[in-house]
């Protein structure tokens, strides 16, 4: 049955109630208010409801159904609640109160309401019968391989129980086709792709884009519906011919004037991959996005209603909020997972927490959005004694010895930097930087890694994603944690994937 107009799945509406799910059927919610029983509506026709909260009593047809508590099958709710007062779901499909430190901003659209009942995260209550698991999504380059021990990282390196799902980057496009440029690329392949033998279950994906290839790199390919379809076409027999799962489109990043192409380009491969799922016996291709995580960009690059109805589920790269390219040059955390007490302005969205809550916020469904985290530090070279987030920087830092790229540094070298290093942790931010002499690195570790997962799974995301697993210490011979100790350290605290 159709739901009244209100309660469409764009609906956006406020209020303060609590929400549960209930009721045996497929896509099953319910309102409870203290001391009411549940009202539940079917939605049969909406696989994914959206529905706020405020207005639900009055857009609720009056004869309600109260139904005992059982097990939904599928259902998911959005909603916003007020500060520090969010639900998650407890082990008997009920929602139960915590609080998090969510501090979606006004300028998110909650521009109606007063300063002093600022709306605090937006929550998602995915429920899936017998439970959901969180993706653990890693990314891993293909010109790590030509780095020097012990950074040299090849596909035999790779843990095939470590993520849910691998994606491999980048592929290379030529005449609107994906092409393999030499025969080692094709051995490359095949060793990927045996890691499936040992992990029947392990997604990997194969990723186009990257920030060389740019917006340029694809053109003149998304310019006519021909050269799409030539190259869909191509991605799709490429993608069965080498045994991959899907296809993760990192556009670095589409202008406004290609806001379209990228939508368009995005809904033709999901109906392609449809179509061939109904010919093919093998599960259907997932369709991934790698987006950005700057404000300004979410609004000028993304169409995010239409992409979130054909996208399995977007990678927000939620870093490198601050580097060496700023203007003026001071330091700042590559990756903070919160505002900065010192944020002013637009430097207010340079954080995981504002990116994440704005995608919500702009109509990508929370169970879609996978957190981006990197294993790689931003580094500055101190220009002053001050040493400080915000001291004046005189250019990028020294380049590692390994990743050999100044103002960066892979995880493996940080630990290397740490020593004799003082290290100080921000508490507003919930991340480390590090200094010695005049280089100054803001990175990731064991902790402020836990801390981000524990914000994941109180918005209930999608999961978690790696920029990546090569740049983790995947030996475990520079840091002494063990192999990969930030990615296991994702996987330990989402406990599922």
């Amino acid at each position: 049955m159709p739901l009244p107009r209100k309660l469409q799945p764009e609906s956006r509406l406020w209020g303060g109630h609590r929400l549960y799910l209930d009721g045996p059927g497929p896509f099953q919610a319910g309102l409870h208010e203290k001391g009411s029983s549940a009202a539940v509506f079917t939605a049969t026709h909406f696989p994914q409801v959206r529905v706020g909260i405020a207005q639900i009593r009055a857009s609720f047809p009056r004869s309600f159904t109260s139904l005992p508590g059982e097990v939904p099958r599928i259902s998911w709710i959005s909603c916003f609640f007020p500060v520090g007062q969010a639900v998650e779901t407890s082990e008997d499909k009920r929602p139960r109160e915590h609080t998090f430190q969510g501090k979606l901003a006004e300028d998110m659209g909650a521009t109606t309401m007063n300063q002093k009942s600022l709306w605090a995260g937006l929550v998602v209550l995915l429920l899936l019968q017998g439970g959901s698991a969180y993706k653990l999504v890693c990314y891993f380059t293909n010109w790590s391989q030509d780095r020097q021990e012990p950074g040299r990282f090849t596909p035999k390196n790779i843990d095939p129980f470590l993520c849910s799902h691998l994606i491999y980057s980048f592929a290379s496009i030529e005449n609107n086709k994906v092409i393999i440029k030499d025969k080692s690329e094709v051995m490359l392949y095949r060793t990927i792709n045996s890691l499936k033998t040992k992990n029947p279950k392990l997604k990997i994906l194969l990723s186009i884009g990257g920030y060389l290839f740019g917006s340029k790199g694809f053109h003149p390919m998304v310019d006519s519906s021909t050269s799409r379809l030539e190259f869909v076409n191509s991605v799709i027999l490429f993608l069965r011919n080498h045994n991959f799962d899907g296809l993760d489109v990192s556009w670095i990043y589409p202008d406004q004037k290609d806001n379209t192409h990228f939508t368009v380009l995005i809904h033709e491969l999901a109906e392609a991959f449809q179509k061939d799922f109904t010919k093919s016996t093998k599960e259907r291709l997932l369709l991934t996005a790698g987006v950005s995580a700057g404000r300004q960009m979410i609004d000028n690059s993304y169409q995010i209603e239409k992409l979130a109805k054909d996208l399995d589920f977007i990678n927000v790269l939620s870093f490198d909020f601050h580097g060496s390219w700023e203007k003026p040059l001071i330091t700042g955390h590559n990756s903070p997972l919160s505002k900065g007490w010192q944020d002013r302005g637009p430097s207010s969205y340079y954080n995981v927490e504002y990116a994440v809550g704005y995608w919500i916020h702009k109509g990508m469904p929370s169970e879609k959005v996978v957190m981006g985290i990197p294993t790689y530090g931003r580094s500055f070279t101190l220009a002053s004694a001050e040493t400080t987030v915000g001291a004046p920087a005189s250019g990028p830092g020294a380049a590692g010895p390994i990743t050999e790229s100044s103002g960066f540094l892979a995880y493996y070298e940080i630990c290397q930097f740490l020593k004799g290093a003082k290290i100080t942790r921000l508490r507003d931010q919930r991340v480390p930087y590090a200094v010695k002499g005049n280089q100054w690195v803001g990175y990731d570790d064991v902790e402020s890694m836990e801390t981000k997962v524990q914000f994941l799974k109180n918005l209930n995301l999608g999961g978690a994603m790696i920029w990546s697993i090569d740049m983790d210490d995947f030996t475990g011979i520079s840091c002494n944690q063990g192999p990969y100790p930030l990615v296991q350290a994702v996987k330990r605290s989402l406990g599922s994937v």
